[in-house]
């Protein structure tokens, strides 16, 4: 029997990768094959790269090892138990993959399976960064055709932002703050927007406010210059191990608090605040529970993310972006995309 060969990024230890020829993925019972278009570069891909990562030093993930998380692509193979139906669909993944079986995961929670897989990241379920991907069907969400493979491929981080911003409860009549204009933090703030908030942002770089300036966002700020206005809701989306702690300081008592983003060093919070000022706090995980409302949004144009990208890159340059490098003509936008047949 022949083995298929494709070509993939291969992660085998801090800062050392290579693409490789490896066997091609088959379509086991229940799963299915894509054909892998896109692939968004984040900054889990990037602390796995240094080394970083918890999931390394916690066993959960190990060395070589295939990133590749936010992806879109086309089903080409089907496996046994799987509907023939799916071959030849547009489909971006949910990169948590419960065990189906579990108490979290019957309470509909399987992004927070104890025994989860995420593809890309955990042990178990390569990434997306190669040419082909084999994922459960059950993982699998359907792309309408006024969503490309672009748009497929911010689902993820998308739905992170949405619920981040569903969180913030913010609406007609609120004032919201984002820290952080990154990925998520711009889809979160695009996502208050179209609730109809008064959105500010708080970034570190006159770069990245002049961008978030640039997709219509006027109140933009650095840590220095946030004025004394009434926040209803927090948004931290930052990877700053001090800002969980500034975000509880600058909301209303009785405002709310939501935390996405991930420092490498813990953070701390004054819960006497929290209690005090009568704030609601809650952390965001996954995108898990948002995928379908964030590619409806999409669809319809309430949200458009395409800005956001900055440049689309073969996969030999994956290690130079992981390394921190921008590739040559990247526009200002805060996400890198990987088309894994561009050479």
């Amino acid at each position: 029997m022949m083995t298929w060969i494709m070509r993939a990024f291969v992660l085998t230890g801090p800062e050392e990768a290579s693409v490789q020829e490896v066997p091609a993925p088959v379509a086991a019972p229940g799963e299915v094959v894509v054909d892998v278009e896109r692939v968004g570069v984040c900054g889990t891909d990037v602390e796995f790269f240094t080394g970083q990562m918890a999931y390394l030093h916690e066993g959960h993930s190990s060395y070589p090892m295939r990133l590749g998380h936010e992806w879109s692509g086309t089903v080409t193979a089907v496996g046994d138990g799987v509907d023939p139906g799916w071959a030849g669909r547009r489909v971006m993944g949910d990169t948590m993959l419960g065990d189906g079986t579990c108490r979290r995961c019957r309470r509909g929670h399987q992004h927070v399976c104890e025994n989860r897989q995420e593809v890309g990241v955990r042990d178990g379920r390569p990434g997306a960064l190669a040419e082909q991907i084999a994922v459960p069907a059950f993982s699998l969400h359907a792309l309408p055709d006024s969503v490309d493979a672009v748009l497929g491929a911010l689902a993820d981080p998308g739905g992170c932002a949405l619920r981040a911003a569903e969180a913030a409860a913010a609406g007609p009549g609120n004032r919201a703050l984002v820290l952080g204009p990154g990925t998520i933090g711009s889809l979160a703030a695009m996502f208050l927007r179209a609730a109809g908030a008064e959105v500010h942002l708080m970034g570190l770089t006159p770069g990245s406010l002049a961008f978030v300036r640039g997709l219509g966002f006027e109140h933009t700020w650095t840590e220095d210059t946030v004025p004394d206005l009434p926040f209803d809701a927090v948004v931290d989306a930052s990877n700053a191990a001090h800002l969980p702690a500034l975000a509880l300081d600058l909301v209303e008592p009785a405002g709310r608090v939501v935390y996405v983003g991930l420092a490498g060093l813990p953070s701390q919070i004054d819960t006497r605040t929290l209690a005090l000022k009568d704030v609601t706090a809650v952390g965001i995980l996954s995108a898990s529970p948002s995928l379908d409302a964030t590619i409806q949004a999409f669809a319809a144009g309430a949200v458009d993310p395409r800005p956001l990208v900055a440049a689309t890159v073969g996969l030999e340059q994956v290690g130079s972006v992981l390394a921190g490098h921008r590739p040559t003509g990247a526009g200002p936008g805060p996400k890198i995309l990987v088309d894994p047949l561009l050479s």
